[in-house]
């Protein structure tokens, strides 16, 4: 992850941790991850809003300009169903499918091309990722898991560690 992180850094799209470090195993966040899109997007500001799209996202939280931009800009709509419903989980961990998704959204929903059989066992053509992951797959995004027991497979409900979301991006440049 050296590249990618290094690259995160010089372009402030990391700031990495106060003691200097970045956690790169450490599981990010979908606050952070949003906020890593938004900082490669260079800050843009948001519209204003009346309320928070997000009853969890109140205009004086840090990760506010980020979550109403990418939400503003259709990269997330946030929980739509469930005990969550209306939130966007800051603090949730954010997963390999939804990252993807989020970069897949940012990128303008591109089409991937048609295939006969998905590049992962755990990626279904029904999911609700498969676009994005096969997207993320054709675009060199994404290799999915190369070695060791979940060889071949995406790992769409593993969390995203910040390590792997920083070399998605890098490969997005």
């Amino acid at each position: 992850y050296y590249d990618a992180i290094v690259w995160a850094s010089e372009n402030n799209i990391t700031k990495g941790y106060v003691d200097g470090s970045f956690g790169i195993d450490d599981t990010c966040t979908r606050g952070q991850a949003v906020m890593f899109l938004w900082r490669m997007d260079g800050c843009p500001e948001p519209e204003q809003a009346e309320v928070s799209p997000f009853t969890d996202v109140p205009d004086s939280h840090a990760f506010y300009k980020a979550v109403l931009w990418a939400q503003q800009k259709g990269i997330t709509k946030g929980y739509t169903t469930g005990e969550k419903a209306g939130q966007f989980a800051v603090d949730d961990p954010c997963t390999r499918g939804q990252i993807m998704t989020f970069i897949w959204r940012y990128k303008g929903q591109p089409s991937p091309e048609d295939v006969s059989e998905s590049p992962f066992s755990d990626v279904e053509p029904s999911h609700a990722y498969y676009k994005a992951i096969l997207w993320g797959s054709q675009e060199g995004v994404t290799k999915g898991y190369t070695t060791g027991p979940d060889a071949g497979k995406f790992g769409i409900d593993d969390a995203c560690t910040r390590g792997q979301i920083v070399t998605f991006l890098y490969r997005i440049r």
